[in-house]
């Protein structure tokens, strides 16, 4: 009898995160491999909908209740737990996002499963699991063959192609009974916070140019904004940008704050902490601008410039303002 493999789906105002296809991809693969079965985990209230949408899986296991309409990561952690413990898959995959951080700890602990952290990478290697686990924001890859019956892995967002998670036919759908109590929980659901009316949702940005200490105050943070407007791009931070209070948390890249994947990532007067390194490591061109040679920014990046960003932006954006006009005529 083959594998089965849990893929828990990420969902937020009725859509399905991009994570979710993603992880549905590589499962799929999985698999297929192992002769084994897929199945997506939906939770919530009345999103059942949602379903149609992840015709890769063998079949999709609901999960309702109005206690889960919200994510609370305690309700989620009981309900999922319950289900693991009844169904016992192989694998079950969690993204390593915000919400899958509260889950797939909380739930390796309450069932005794292992948990390989922060993955880019599964493969079947005769017939074993190797995960591969990325530590201190990228500066190390941990190679974890896993040898347990049940193993939970959580996905670095952007490790996997999320076209491999796409499929044009409706999976059957199980609704799944809870006798788990969601009663007397400690943390309840207050508020989403959201960027305001007209704010910048940096995670579908194609072009970022991001803003570091660098930059020096925040006067010159209009440097920065010409040139994103040159280029058709917006303008994200470092945390401390963010923490001085220059540009809003919803701006911030990194681990505490957003996971970005633009086609172009501007990197100026950034140092490239590990923090920030893991927000933006899956760029798909990197260049950085720093006047420090030895910048762990560098180590990222495709394309290094040691320069004064205050010098090389204007520049820059005088250029493609030229550009511009001739392309015009």
């Amino acid at each position: 009898m083959g594998k089965d493999i849990f893929v828990i789906a990420e969902h937020l105002k009725g859509k399905l995160a991009d994570i979710t296809f993603e992880m549905l991809g590589k499962g799929r693969e999985l698999a297929d491999l192992t002769d084994g079965r897929l199945f997506a985990i939906l939770v919530g209230q009345s999103v059942r909908d949602l379903a149609e949408q992840m015709g890769v899986v063998d079949a999709v296991l609901y999960l309702e209740d109005d206690r889960l309409a919200e994510f609370t990561p305690e309700a989620y952690q009981r309900a999922l737990a319950e289900l693991m413990a009844a169904r016992r898959p192989w694998l079950t995959l969690v993204g390593s996002t915000s919400m899958g951080l509260d889950l797939a700890a909380p739930l390796s602990a309450t069932l005794g499963i292992p948990l390989v952290a922060s993955c880019k990478d599964l493969q079947l290697e005769n017939g074993k699991l190797i995960a591969t686990s990325q530590l201190y924001g990228g500066k190390m890859l941990l190679h974890v063959e896993v040898e347990t019956e049940q193993a939970i892995a959580s996905i670095l967002a952007g490790a996997f192609r999320a076209e491999g998670g796409i499929a044009e036919k409706i999976p059957p759908v199980e609704a799944v009974a809870l006798t788990t109590p969601l009663e007397n929980l400690r943390m309840h659901f207050e508020r989403l916070i959201e960027p305001e009316a007209g704010e910048v949702d940096i995670t579908q940005a194609p072009i970022l140019v991001s803003v570091g200490r660098g930059i020096q105050n925040q006067d010159n943070l209009t440097l920065a904004q010409e040139l994103a407007q040159a280029l058709g791009g917006a303008v994200s931070a470092s945390r401390p940008v963010v923490d001085q209070g220059w540009l809003p948390m919803t701006r911030q890249v990194g681990r505490s704050g957003m996971i970005v994947r633009p086609r172009l990532y501007l990197a100026l007067g950034i140092s490239g902490a590990p923090e920030h390194a893991e927000g933006m490591r899956d760029s798909e061109l990197i260049i950085a601008v720093n006047t420090d040679p030895n910048a762990p920014i560098f180590s990222v990046a495709d394309y290094g410039i040691v320069a004064d960003a205050l010098e090389f932006v204007p520049a820059l954006t005088e250029e493609m303002k030229k550009r511009k006009q001739i392309a015009h005529g």
